[in-house]
């Protein structure tokens, strides 16, 4: 590398986002948590490791192949350093999450939920397993030996197996057995209690039969990860014009590329093992056994099986989000946007009134156009009727579609051929760089001349999970915002990546440069003592120029405090580098997804929220904005919540200097669960509407209502 790097106060992100996955798990063991949400932080914590194998594994596999004197920036560690490390850190974690797994199993046994074991069932029940593999299962199972006839066969990527060592005359084979997709992957049996077999289970205890002219010597059920990183834009993938066609074909790629993880349940399998690691080249530490199923989707199914009283008893109390505490019930939500700023904070308030002022603008009149940029969308979007409708009305709709979003990719192709069959105009991102920003712009025209209504946004337009993410949307009729965005949807139009705004941060070109020039100023600041201060809440930290800029800053004696929920490649603590640094991770009921960066203090304290993660990805590749929040009202919010998450002392961890993480030391305060006080507090101002006159002192006040609030 030509550049000299100093490794002292920085670490590996890849092992950083192991740690945050960890605390995911510990989430799943935790006697306080309720027993069937235990059971979904064991699925999101399976899920994200599995997408974790899928791109970064994939991605840094590919690098081990290609740069073999690569190191990474942060870590100094070679392609092959950072996967021996990964597969080190991630082999406790399987132990973890088997021993996790089994207590929340006992636990649901006590209440007659039970996932039995085939050779242990009476005679009556095994009966009716029998009957339903004769009935269900056996028709639809597609059995391959493999053999000069039946060579080696294309094994795809998180589909689960039966793989079987097969035995005749005195030669062996290997034998293959896929679990279908189409069945139910629960058989419930008869009787009382809720006592189920997996099909997977149900396959390993009859795949004998299958294969009647072999002997069984070793069977197991297994699972194969491939990498996902696959670059649409790459030149090896056939050119074509039709981008939305072109990403189809990568789709169906993606589940044939290289293998990075061989996963068993159970232990009996060694031969098995032996034979797969040949043929996929495999190594041993690319191998892992669980005792846990290798695929936990179906725990929600399981969760939707129980009576109402026992899920009530079993799942967080439910919340359902409301209407915003500053608008007002049967008004016109853009008259409203109109008359002053609004904050939108997910999943505490609804989406529905952003919803509400799509549908208002798709009847209105004075509506002229509609622009927006879409990253992920919920299975059933309103989003996309509303946008349908106003084109259908005769308005101008364009559609910023980024097709590229991971493991969203169908989603939004099927989106995409919808809007434009109903006359919207659909552009697919721009090459090289995927579009991530959330921006909306409404303009109108009516007899005093344009205006703009003018929405974004820190999380997608996506209405599922703006029930579970925590994330910011304003919404503001500010000509010189509007007039921004109008600039950014023409630049957008033209490919041009090199506009200029006004109030806008914008990357690639001046979200990073401007986030530097804030740094430094409070850096300037510090040194000629004057108050200073930053803060900066996001998913991820891994940008190094970011990163030297803060530990500049902290040298010179600027108070940070840094809330990174995922990854962070900075290790605060360390003297004459980040001492002045303060990291925390919050992992709790809703994922923490919100972007907000603040600098300086007080009344001079400039506000700005975001979709971008301070990572090189999202700096420097790909289409982010930042916007400043002006509305004195909307930035005592935003400090107050701000407040609230610096005090979490039950949720939140701190990023110690040597790397991992400790649970905050309460010192004999109050417990503070910072979303749940949140919750509580939406819950209130549901019945009490806050006036934007209130005094602030008051409005400050309302977020300390006092003892017992912030229980759930």
């Amino acid at each position: 590398m030509s550049k000299k790097y100093d490794y002292s106060y920085t670490q590996d992100r890849e092992l950083s986002w192991l740690k945050f996955n960890e605390r995911v798990l510990k989430e799943a063991g935790k006697k306080s948590v309720p027993i069937f949400e235990r059971l979904k932080f064991l699925e999101i914590f399976t899920n994200n490791l599995d997408e974790f194998f899928m791109v970064r594994v994939g991605s840094i596999h590919e690098m081990s192949l290609i740069h073999d004197n690569h190191r990474d920036i942060r870590s100094n560690l070679t392609p092959d350093e950072q996967l021996e490390k990964i597969a080190e850190y991630v082999r406790p974690l399987y132990g973890m999450r088997d021993k996790i797994f089994f207590e929340v199993s006992k636990e649901l046994e006590k209440q007659k939920v039970k996932r039995v074991v085939i050779g242990e069932l009476p005679k009556e029940d095994r009966k009716y397993l029998r009957n339903y593999f004769e009935a269900m299962a056996r028709p639809v199972l597609s059995p391959i030996v493999i053999g000069k006839q039946h060579p080696f066969p294309h094994i795809p990527n998180k589909v689960l197996q039966v793989g079987l060592i097969l035995k005749k005359k005195e030669k062996l084979s290997f034998g293959m057995l896929p679990v279908p997709k189409d069945l139910e992957r629960m058989i419930f049996l008869p009787g009382d209690g809720m006592r189920y077999v997996l099909l997977e289970d149900l396959l390993l205890e009859y795949c004998d039969e299958m294969f009647e002219n072999y002997s069984v010597e070793e069977k197991s059920i297994l699972c194969i990860t491939r990498s996902a990183d696959i670059n649409p834009d790459d030149e090896i993938y056939e050119s074509t014009d039709d981008y939305r066609s072109h990403m189809k074909k990568i789709i169906k790629m993606r589940g044939r590329l290289a293998p990075v993880r061989l996963e068993f349940s159970g232990d009996e399998n060694q031969k098995i093992e032996e034979y797969l690691a040949e043929r996929l080249e495999l190594s041993g530490q690319e191998i892992f056994c669980s005792q846990t199923p290798l695929d936990l989707k179906y725990v929600y199914a399981l969760i939707d099986r129980m009576p109402k009283e026992r899920k009530k008893n079993g799942c967080y109390r439910l919340f359902t989000p409301a209407l915003n505490r500053d608008f007002i019930p049967g008004v016109s939500v853009t008259k409203q946007i109109l008359q002053g700023d609004k904050l939108l904070s997910f999943p505490f308030d609804t989406m529905d009134t952003f919803i509400d002022l799509l549908r208002e603008s798709a009847r209105d009149r004075e509506t002229v156009s509609i622009k927006i940029t879409i990253y992920r969308l919920a299975k059933q979007a309103k989003i996309v009727k509303y946008l349908c409708e106003a084109a259908e009305n005769g308005k101008e709709v364009l559609v910023l579609m980024e097709l590229r979003a991971r493991f969203d990719e169908e989603n939004n192709i099927n989106y995409s051929e919808i809007l434009e069959e109903a006359g919207c105009k659909v552009m697919y991102g721009m090459e090289d760089y995927k579009v991530h920003s959330k921006v909306c712009l409404i303009t109108k025209k009516n007899a005093k001349g344009i205006y703009y209504i003018t929405q974004i946004g820190t999380g997608n337009y996506n209405e599922s999970t703006s029930k579970i993410y925590t994330d910011l949307s304003m919404m503001t009729a500010s000509k010189e915002i509007g007039r921004d965005a109008a600039k950014f949807f023409h630049n957008m139009s033209i490919f041009n990546l090199d506009g200029t705004y006004d109030h806008l941060w914008v990357a690639p070109t001046s979200l990073q440069n401007n986030i530097l020039r804030r740094i430094e100023r409070e850096k300037m600041k510090a040194e000629s003592f004057q108050p200073s201060g930053i803060f900066m809440k996001m998913n991820s930290l891994t940008d190094r120029k970011i990163i030297d800029a803060l530990s500049e800053a902290s040298c010179a004696g600027v108070p940070i405090f840094l809330l990174v929920r995922g990854i962070c490649c900075l290790r605060p603590g360390i003297a004459g580098k980040t001492e002045n640094i303060r990291v925390e991770s919050i992992v709790g009921r809703f994922l923490e997804h919100s972007r907000i960066y603040c600098f300086g203090v007080e009344d001079e304290m400039e506000i700005y929220i975001s979709s971008a993660d301070m990572m090189t990805r999202n700096t420097r590749r790909r289409v982010e904005v930042a916007c400043p929040i002006y509305d004195p009202v909307l930035k005592r919010r935003i400090k107050a919540m701000i407040g609230i998450l610096k005090k979490d002392n039950v949720q939140a961890t701190c990023l110690k200097s040597n790397g991992e993480y400790a649970l905050k030391k309460s010192k004999g305060d109050e417990k503070v669960n910072s979303q749940i006080y949140l919750l509580n507090e939406a819950r209130r101002s549901q019945r009490q509407p806050i006036s934007r006159k209130r005094n602030f002192f008051d409005y400050v006040r309302s977020f300390f209502p006092g003892e017992g609030k912030n229980k759930k």
